[in-house]
């Protein structure tokens, strides 16, 4: 058994993929196997992929998600780690992961960096932490800069296989679907500084579209998502009450890209839902940001990032 398997989901990336495939097969660390899905590709990303020594699933035309979800029934190793196809590691990430393994926890967290398509970066170092439970990571690592990004973890297959996770099919912002759960239910959490892990911010790609239709699709993806991880944490007797103020505070600021009569049809929901009542309100603070959001989430998003 590999120690590391690693999911790569690719739909017409022949720019990226290369790069990326690259900085697998430089790892310092080799105990790897490395499965690439075809999702569809309709341009030579699979023909460079298959110069590398991997495993090739093949499907239609899917979504990023339910390429993972394939890829992750493939797996063989140890700890899964989902690579974006246009994105890249540093040569000693797996290296960094392995000598954390030593407590056996469900969930490693590693570093980002971000790339610009200038290749101008910003480098992202975050708290570190060991064999920490869900509940207490999930405390800490909600304040980190990328919180919900399934491609900053490893995750150990046999809990993610245990819990029976999958990626929503056919929706956005799936990793905002998922990973919160990931990360609270786990019973060992680790947290590493190796910065690792290059995410590349190219114009053009899924999450980057102008369109304001592609918009409310996202908003609606991320809104079924909200109700899903709301009624997932629920069936727990874990204690959720920043987990479920983290959700309800991203599902309000995500309706403040709406406009007019879309952005006063979701508010709607917010309260339908009582989405508000999850906020919490231990500090002074607090409690004037929820009323200020139960008000005007736009305004009071504004307000927040003056």
């Amino acid at each position: 058994m590999p120690k590391f398997s690693i999911v790569i989901p690719a739909y017409n990336v022949e720019q990226y993929i290369g790069r990326c495939l690259e900085s697998v097969f430089n790892q310092t660390s080799k105990d790897y196997e490395v499965i690439v899905v075809d999702d569809g590709c309709t341009d030579k990303s699979i023909e460079i992929a298959k110069d590398y020594d991997v495993k090739i699933v093949t499907s239609k035309h899917v979504s990023v998600s339910e390429a993972r979800n394939l890829g992750a029934k493939k797996a063989k190793g140890e700890y899964l780690l989902f690579l974006d196809s246009d994105d890249y590691w540093d040569k000693d990430l797996l290296k960094e992961i392995k000598k954390s393994l030593d407590n056996n926890p469900d969930l490693v967290r590693f570093q980002v960096r971000t790339v610009t398509n200038n290749y101008e970066t910003v480098d992202y170092e975050e708290t570190t932490f060991k064999g920490k439970t869900g509940v207490e990571a999930f405390a800490i690592i909600s304040r980190f800069h990328f919180v919900e990004s399934v491609w900053c973890y490893a995750i150990k297959r046999e809990y993610y296989e245990k819990e029976k996770f999958s990626f929503a099919k056919g929706k956005v912002h799936e990793d905002f679907g998922l990973t919160p759960l990931i990360i609270i239910k786990a019973g060992k959490v680790n947290s590493i500084n190796y910065i690792g892990y290059n995410y590349y911010r190219r114009q053009g790609s899924i999450m980057n579209q102008p369109d304001y239709e592609w918009t409310k699709h996202k908003v609606n993806d991320f809104y079924n998502h909200y109700l899903f991880l709301s009624k997932e944490i629920n069936k727990t007797d874990l204690d959720s009450k920043l987990f479920k103020s983290f959700i309800a505070n991203s599902l309000i600021l995500k309706i403040c890209e709406l406009k007019g009569k879309d952005y006063l049809e979701y508010k709607k929901k917010l309260k339908e839902h009582r989405v508000y009542d999850y906020l919490l309100t231990n500090t002074f603070g607090r409690k004037i940001k929820k009323l200020l959001f139960m008000i005007s989430p736009k305004f009071t998003n504004k307000l927040i990032n003056k």
